[in-house]
């Protein structure tokens, strides 16, 4: 085959550090647009992205030649410096972890609306709770010690 083609698309989730509900309304969607523009500027495409006053959701594509971990570290590390230099927030930072998981093609559309329905979602459900049933969902292992 003289070409590689993938459709690699990842829903991806980050606290903040110690969950602190420090992302406020007021400045919540122009924090969810850097993080897209970070995404683009990694070569990745934005699909969807989400959250609350203390978690963030994404749902992007990435190439072959992207690895996870090196995405989360740039685009978390980043979009804390823009919280610090734009909102104002030295004592803002993520927490070190997140979670991760593969999307398949046919599923983009419904784990989209997830992500940008996430107000209405935590009405009903804390992150706590959400998290550890995406853990479960995806069959990850965790040792509940450690996740929260």
């Amino acid at each position: 085959m003289p070409a590689t083609y993938c459709s690699l698309h990842y829903h991806a989730v980050f606290s903040t550090k110690d969950r602190y509900p420090l992302i406020t309304k007021d400045w919540r969607n122009d924090l969810h647009a850097y993080i897209g523009g970070i995404v683009r500027n990694l070569d990745g495409v934005p699909v969807a992205i989400g959250g609350t006053e203390n978690h963030a959701h994404i749902l992007i594509g990435l190439r072959a030649t992207h690895r996870l971990d090196y995405v989360m570290r740039d685009l978390k590390s980043g979009s804390s410096e823009w919280v610090h230099q734009t909102v104002g927030k030295r004592s803002f930072s993520w927490q070190p972890g997140y979670f991760g998981a593969t999307v398949s093609p046919s599923q983009i559309d419904a784990v989209t609306r997830y992500i940008l329905n996430q107000e209405e979602h935590h009405r009903h459900k804390t992150f706590k709770h959400e998290y550890l049933e995406m853990l479960k969902l995806a069959g990850i292992e965790y040792d509940e010690r450690y996740v929260w």
